[in-house]
């Protein structure tokens, strides 16, 4: 992998790791529209890895989010009332929604870097992110503030992460219409989807770590995937921004539209080689 390629790689990732269009995808599919002749098991870690500069990101813009919940979190299990305030009830509910992907990550992992190698299964699973988010925003009724969630609920958003560790599964996508199908409103739905990637997002970094202290090539890889993080960063932090704001007022529908244009595009030119 070059220093362009992994700066290319950097800015897909940080813009599409937000927005609902599924960066796992497109982390495939732009080596291959692009006849980059890379190594598997080299481009899986630098995937996995150069979330790190996406989880930067999120950390960055939801930081005062985030030292409201531990804080209350901490508070609430000195106290003996863990779930009594509604920031550490909300911190709670995210640890819960990281379990599915948590578990479905260890499980399914020989599985997941084998559809990382595949176009077609991504271009498929594409076609089923912008089901998902079509069909939510059509069956919620968007009346409920993320506050109020519930235990099952989590859950059950943290079941639809669980698919997005297939690429071509947004998981942005996915859990933003796990909340929307349950009629939490469209910026609540994100900002949990958000936070809840944080602990998911830094165990897959930490277990690709482990495999690339055994590569063979590692301080030679080591530039690449510095450019990758920094790169990831900087346009990740601005995704957010951009999509929080757009949520306000816009449905999902737009990036249902372009997740299905992909997929078809990627279907014909596999075809056609």
């Amino acid at each position: 992998m070059t220093i362009i390629q992994a700066i290319i790689l950097g800015i897909v990732q940080g813009l599409t790791e937000f927005l609902p269009i599924s960066s796992s995808a497109h982390l495939v599919l732009i080596p291959y529209l692009l006849n980059w002749d890379m190594a598997s098991a080299e481009a899986f870690i630098f995937d996995v890895l150069v979330q790190l500069g996406t989880l930067a990101a999120v950390i960055i813009y939801f930081w005062k989010d985030l030292i409201a919940i531990i804080k209350s979190v901490i508070l609430g299990i000195k106290a003996r009332q863990p779930f009594k305030e509604p920031d550490s009830f909300l911190g709670w509910m995210i640890i819960l929604a990281t379990i599915p992907a948590g578990l479905g990550g260890i499980l399914l992992k020989d599985y997941v870097e084998t559809a990382f190698s595949s176009p077609v299964i991504t271009a498929v699973m594409l076609f089923i992110t912008a089901a998902l988010m079509a069909i939510s925003e059509w069956v919620s009724k968007k009346t409920r503030e993320i506050e109020t969630i519930k235990p099952k609920e989590a859950l059950l958003i943290g079941f639809f992460q669980m698919l997005a560790i297939f690429p071509g599964i947004s998981r942005s996508g996915a859990t933003i219409s796990g909340g929307l199908i349950q009629n939490f409103d469209r910026e609540g739905s994100a900002r949990f989807s958000f936070l809840m990637s944080i602990p998911i997002m830094l165990a897959a970094g930490l277990l690709a770590l482990v495999d690339l202290i055994k590569m063979p090539s590692l301080f030679s890889f080591l530039p690449v995937l510095v450019i990758g993080f920094l790169t990831a960063g900087v346009v990740g932090y601005f995704s957010i921004a951009w999509l929080m704001h757009f949520l306000k007022k816009s449905p999902l529908y737009i990036f249902s539209l372009y997740c299905v244009l992909v997929s078809i595009v990627i279907l014909i030119l596999h075809n056609v080689r």
